[in-house]
């Protein structure tokens, strides 16, 4: 069967970029910038994203389009014996991410139809933290929008690399942003709204340490989609003529435009009605309903909030349907359709005890945490970062010819060595080091 391949470099560069950019670059990245020096983190930020970053990018890439397979496939071609494993750990830290990521993802629903009927539409985060956490801790209706998310990114991928994935891309890549554009007009209006844009982009360089360095490092490698396998199988669809480089730096820089057009978006508006700013969920299911419930057009803003929410998480749950489709496809030889649906089905049902473990099922801990937490701890802090290290050691001493061929057309051969001298000692020191301080 021939492999599907992207319809135009556009496409993939949306798609690609829309993977990385999920809920943690609006609840996430603002918050972490401003309190690690602002400007400086800012600059430190790209600069790993343009280095590191877009070399890590590239390799996973290049294997993708050399093997035209996926992310198991990809290392089986070139390597075999222990190698795959890599693979299946990429496979196996999607699927484990869409479980919850999914749950998440139901919540922009949620909110979406209470901003639509006002029920979240007043000023006190007190009793919006008590609507919030009634409605997380609820047995039933989390579920039912659970199930609502899955359907969305099952129709998404079923329908295929073109008609699915990239058609869906180059609608809501283009209304994300249009979204975030209005948003940031109507919060930069705002009394007091200069000080949340100067929190977050005035240099600060007395906060440079090696805490912040690590900091900088987390964020750069896991805003990408690196180590997961997804721009190993995004890059198998891309065709012999399309440029990686142009395309991969794209990609970054659309990630981190998103980035700092959503800490413009938040902070300002956070901090002219004096809300303390904070990062993950709080911020924009408690703190930003506060904000919009001081607005004139308030509930309108709060809708197309919560839309920009629901848009960027279903083009990361796309992105991590789609790897696990792929290896379905590509090693159990079932039908896209199948193989989605099955894979879909699974990440819905690991997605229940998630859920419930933010209510009735809470008591239930391991380790300190409930299931949704550990789920998240054992992707984020022990699976991601040990497949992005085994990948950027596999591509420096083991699969280098073949990423060289890939990538060396016009390529000085300094820039080649320096790209592999990345790969073999300086990437995995350096995702070490993240995987040591997310301990401290």
């Amino acid at each position: 069967m021939a492999r599907s391949q992207w319809g135009s470099r556009l496409g993939f560069i949306l798609a690609a970029a829309g993977s990385a950019i999920g809920l943690g670059a609006i609840w996430k990245f603002p918050y972490v910038a401003a309190t690690n020096g602002g400007g400086a983190f800012l600059f430190i930020y790209l600069g790993i994203c343009l280095t590191l970053g877009l070399v890590l990018m590239l390799a996973e890439m290049a294997l993708g389009r050399a093997t035209s397979a996926g992310a198991v496939g990809a290392f089986r071609k070139l390597a075999g014996g222990f190698w795959p494993l890599i693979g299946y750990m990429g496979v196996l830290v999607c699927f484990l991410i869409l479980s919850f990521y999914s749950v998440v993802g139901g919540w922009t629903i949620a909110y979406i139809v209470k901003s639509l009927q006002g029920g979240i539409m007043t000023s006190d985060p007190k009793a919006l933290g008590a609507i919030f956490g009634g409605f997380i801790s609820d047995p039933v209706q989390p579920l039912l929008y659970h199930g609502g998310f899955a359907l969305l990114t099952l129709a998404v991928v079923v329908g295929g690399v073109q008609k699915g994935i990239e058609a869906l891309s180059k609608f809501l890549m283009p209304a994300l942003f249009a979204l975030m554009l209005v948003l940031i007009a109507r919060g930069l209006t705002l009394p007091g709204a200069l000080e949340g844009v100067s929190y977050f982009v005035a240099p600060d360089f007395s906060k440079v340490s090696a805490s912040m360095l690590v900091d900088a490092l987390g964020l750069a490698f896991f805003s990408l989609s690196l180590g997961l396998g997804i721009m190993i199988t995004y890059g198998s669809y891309v065709g012999r003529e399309s440029k990686l480089l142009g395309s991969a730096l794209w990609v970054i820089l659309l990630t981190v435009a998103t980035c700092f057009l959503a800490g413009l978006m938040v902070l300002p508006a956070v901090f002219a009605f004096g809300f303390d700013p904070s990062a993950g969920p709080g911020l924009t299911f408690i703190t930003m309903p506060a904000v919009f419930a001081h607005l004139p057009l308030g509930q309108l803003f709060a809708v197309m909030f919560f839309c920009l929410l629901l848009l960027a998480a279903l083009t990361s749950s796309v992105s991590l349907l789609e790897v696990v489709t792929s290896f379905a496809i590509d090693e159990l030889r079932l039908s896209r359709r199948t193989a989605a649906i099955l894979m879909a089905a699974g990440t819905f049902l690991l997605g229940i005890p998630a859920s419930l473990s933010l209510g009735v099922w809470g008591d239930y801990q391991l380790f300190g945490m409930n299931f949704f937490d550990l789920l998240d701890f054992v992707t984020s802090k022990l699976l991601m970062p040990a497949g992005e290290l085994l990948l950027a050691l596999f591509v420096g001493w083991k699969a280098w010819p073949v990423v060289r061929a890939e990538l060396s057309s016009g390529r000085s051969p300094r820039a080649m060595q320096c790209m592999r001298g990345f790969c073999m000692a300086l990437a995995p020191l350096l995702i070490g080091c993240i995987m040591v301080a997310s301990f401290r």
